[in-house]
């Protein structure tokens, strides 16, 4: 009751827009939506289900129309490289994509088992507990804040070792105006 389609020249995000509306529909329900859908995916879809009812009615002996969508799966396959020309002479990348789709069909009624718990060689150990009170600082955060403070003042006391020695400064010379001085 499975069908699959491999290397479709379809992109997986516009096939996955029809997917999403026959997945888990009855084979008749899905039937209508696809012939009255108007994308290229549709008609992909609407071959590929009549494959599946195909291979359920054929090697299963069951009904198709009984049937229902139990999954439908699209994957992203291969993409094809190709170039639009561009100004001189350069070429723009373009990439094609393709699709893998599969599609499995499932009684409606019917639910998936679950699996049977095995029994395990070794038991598991148990999580150990974490202590939620806080704590106080412990000895290596107070290490290191007396680093950072060793650090800060070996830095000070550099800054005012170069404060105590008696800056240089620069003088410019400016262009000063010769005032006339008066003779008496």
């Amino acid at each position: 009751m499975k069908a699959s389609l491999h290397s479709v020249r379809i992109a997986p995000k516009k096939a996955q827009l029809v997917a999403k509306m026959i997945r888990g529909k009855s084979v008749p329900d899905a039937m209508y939506t696809l012939e009255r859908t108007n994308k290229k995916a549709a008609r992909l879809f609407e071959d590929l289900l009549r494959s599946a009812m195909a291979n359920a009615s054929h090697n299963e002996k069951q009904d198709p129309q009984m049937l229902m969508i139990k999954l439908l799966i699209v994957n992203k396959a291969q993409a094809y490289h190709r170039g639009v020309p561009m100004a001189r002479g350069r070429v723009r990348p373009m990439r094609k994509f393709m699709s893998h789709i599969n599609m499995t069909l499932g009684v409606a009624g019917e639910e998936k088992e679950p699996k049977k718990k095995e029994t395990a060689s070794q038991t598991a150990k148990k999580p150990v507990k974490k202590d939620t009170t806080p704590a106080k600082a412990s000895p290596s955060t107070k290490s290191k804040s007396v680093k950072t403070d060793t650090t800060a003042s070996t830095s000070k006391s550099s800054v005012s070792a170069k404060a105590k020695t008696p800056a240089k400064k620069k003088t410019t010379t400016t262009a000063k105006k010769k005032t006339p001085t008066k003779k008496s």
